[in-house]
């Protein structure tokens, strides 16, 4: 944004983008007229990810454990075409995405940083790789889960399964706020549901107008 000297923003996202655009939200809510974050809260705590789910739950970040692994590691880095397409259909199985549609995202998974960006994220939401210690201070910030305060919208989908009514986060957002439960929907709203999305879009910049 400031190389774009674009000075505030309405953020919105889904998976990390949404992580981003709540980290944003949170930190520098300066910059944020509003955000639009499907799946709602997902600050990273990483004392709550040292505890254990549901096994169903478990079953579901499966990935996580094997890229834990250096064979996880060696396996991401030689088949992640075909692993993020199975994530896709997995995340997102009523959405009958075309071969054309996944690989012009597929293209970015060639970024010579990707395989340790995702990697590294991933060990350190298990505890299991340090992060960056210039960012400690935000980190612990973030910890605490600081609240929301900019107007924003929350959009859940099947995906989310009984998190879907967003009651678990609602307290986390203490400005203009709302909920969207979109059903038939996966993991991958943006794309599933544009319309949706970029109505929540428009929708929550009317919110930044009036608070």
């Amino acid at each position: 944004m400031d190389a774009l000297k674009i000075e505030k923003a309405i953020i919105a996202g889904f998976d990390w983008g949404a992580r981003t655009t709540d980290v944003m939200a949170a930190l520098w809510p300066e910059r944020c007229k509003a955000i639009v974050a499907v799946s709602g809260y997902l600050i990273t705590n990483l004392k709550a990810n040292l505890q254990p789910l549901p096994p169903a739950a478990e079953y579901g970040w499966w990935y996580q454990y094997y890229f834990a692994t250096e064979r996880g590691r060696l396996g991401y880095s030689q088949n992640r075409h075909d692993f993020n397409k199975l994530i896709w259909r997995n995340g997102s199985p009523k959405w009958d995405f075309d071969d054309a549609t996944y690989d012009r995202t597929a293209a970015s998974f060639d970024n010579p940083d990707h395989v340790s960006i995702v990697i590294h994220n991933y060990r350190w939401r298990l505890s299991l790789a340090k992060g960056e210690p210039r960012y400690d201070e935000l980190e612990e910030k973030l910890s605490q889960g600081p609240v929301i305060t900019v107007p924003a919208i929350t959009i859940a989908s099947d995906f989310d399964g009984p998190a879907a009514d967003g009651k678990g986060y609602a307290r986390r957002f203490s400005g203009k706020y709302s909920h969207r439960i979109l059903e038939g929907i996966g993991h991958n709203v943006p794309q599933e549901a544009p319309e949706a999305f970029a109505k929540a879009v428009l929708e929550v910049d009317g919110y930044s107008r009036w608070s």
